[in-house]
């Protein structure tokens, strides 16, 4: 496969084999959240943004796994570095729980490892004097251990802060900071004393304008609840606010400037550790490092994932517990494979300027979403390659994501009624008029359909 001339060629879809497949899988798996009865064959070709199926349907995937494949698939970027390597078992290593390195010196080693990757991660988390890492499994292991931290830092705190619409993970302590869908949380037990305020998700709002009721002329819903402010909680006594930059799960919701602003000015003005989750918005999906970045926000803990290919939990280390085994229980956290990606994509990043890259390729998508908009589409949004299409109705957006796998693109779903882009960060200019040229097909036959129906 030639990525720079590949192009989507699809027959039906589920195809014979795929439904196969997808009938063996859950012969025993558990019910589970499957975005589409698309089965990626992992012995036929990939690159970049395209892959096979299992019926040899190439499609064109704006997923990115859900922002975990940051470079799409077989990317050179990332393998030739890869297949430099000779590589022995085992390559899962528990790396919070033993040493492990390659050859006499760090700082000669041909192998990144999990000590490489937590010094890189240092170093693109500087600006905010970032210089200790705790690596675990996924995304919800590193909200854990950020919660954690921010606990042993204040160990007489009893609240913490969430926002509505968030979703931080599916393990019962991230469940009980998560305020998206009620499927994911009901009949499950909650971690006592999460209070929870709205997330502004008007770009523009200010206290004059503020219709969520976060933001008033009388001062913010968050600052009003705390004790000095009139409320009802001791803020000595408040372990983290927890926060996405832009919610994923929630609806790929921007908040304002002046939201973000009032976030950050409580956590400064009550010492209120800041927990940044940057799963899904981290490792330059919105064309900065952290997504944070965007904004007048100092993060105390930063939580990474997907991308990154490991969990990570990141902050400074008077913040972090100084008893060994306060943080623990990682097998796999750090391991030597998922490591050496995690590197090689910050790397890959880097060396070919790809945060602009991805601030560039958004701009374009963005123009060419909103000029082909049919009269369905409500809001298009975005920063650089971490994209939102919203829409009319919650069947017209599922009627959408129906149409464009027809056509050969896998879109996903998010929110109520929107669908998320997540191109590679190297998209160029030729995959992202295709995508957006599939998609907005996509949107005009969709809009027949529900129109007719």
């Amino acid at each position: 496969m030639d990525r720079d001339t590949a192009e989507p060629d699809t027959g039906g879809l589920p195809g014979p084999n795929a439904a196969r497949w997808v009938e063996y899988h859950g012969t025993h798996a558990a019910p589970s959240e499957y975005s589409h009865e698309f089965v990626w064959d992992i012995t036929r070709e990939a690159d970049g943004p395209f892959v096979t199926d299992v019926d040899g349907n190439v499609l064109l995937d704006f997923t990115c796994h859900i922002g975990a494949a940051p470079l799409g698939y077989n990317n050179p970027k990332v393998l030739d570095k890869l297949a430099a390597f000779d590589l022995v078992e085992p390559m899962k290593i528990a790396g919070q729980d033993l040493y492990f390195g390659a050859g006499p010196d760090p700082d000669d080693s041909l192998v990144p490892g999990s000590s490489h990757l937590m010094e890189r991660l240092t170093e693109v988390s500087a600006e905010y004097g970032m210089d200790t890492v705790f690596l675990s499994n996924s995304g919800a292991e590193a909200v854990e251990n950020a919660m954690k931290v921010a606990h042993d830092h204040k160990p007489a705190a009893k609240y913490g802060y969430a926002f509505g619409g968030s979703f931080h993970g599916r393990t019962l302590g991230t469940l009980s900071l998560t305020k998206s869908k009620e499927v994911y949380t009901r009949h499950y037990p909650q971690i006592a004393g999460i209070e929870t305020v709205p997330f502004c998700a008007d770009r523009t709002c200010t206290a004059e304008t503020c219709a969520c009721g976060f933001l008033s002329e009388s001062g913010s819903q968050l600052r009003r609840s705390l004790s000095p402010e009139g409320g009802h909680v001791n803020p000595e006594e408040v372990a983290f606010i927890v926060l996405e930059p832009i919610q994923g799960v929630g609806g790929y919701r921007f908040p304002s400037e002046a939201f973000m602003r009032e976030v950050g000015a409580v956590s400064d003005e009550y010492d209120i550790p800041l927990i940044v989750d940057e799963i899904q918005s981290g490792i330059g999906r919105t064309g900065e490092f952290w997504a944070a970045d965007h904004y007048d926000i100092e993060p105390d803990v930063i939580a990474a994932a997907k991308a990154l290919r490991v969990g990570a939990t990141v902050s400074r280390s008077e913040l972090f517990p100084a008893e060994k085994n306060r943080l623990g229980s990682t097998f796999g956290g750090g391991d030597l494979l998922g490591s050496m990606m995690g590197t090689f994509t910050i790397e890959a990043i880097e060396e070919h300027d790809l945060l602009a890259n991805a601030r560039s390729r958004g701009r374009q998508a963005k123009e060419l979403l909103r000029d082909g908009a049919h009269d369905s589409v409500v809001d298009v949004r975005g920063k650089g390659l971490m994209l939102a299409v919203e829409f009319d109705t919650p069947a017209r957006r599922d009627a959408v994501v129906a149409e464009a796998l027809s056509r050969g693109l896998l879109t996903l779903g998010c929110g109520k009624k929107t669908i998320r882009l997540l191109p590679p960060l190297d998209s160029t200019e030729r995959e992202i008029d295709l995508g957006v040229s599939i998609f907005l097909e996509a949107v005009e036959a969709a809009g027949s359909v529900t129109a007719t129906a």
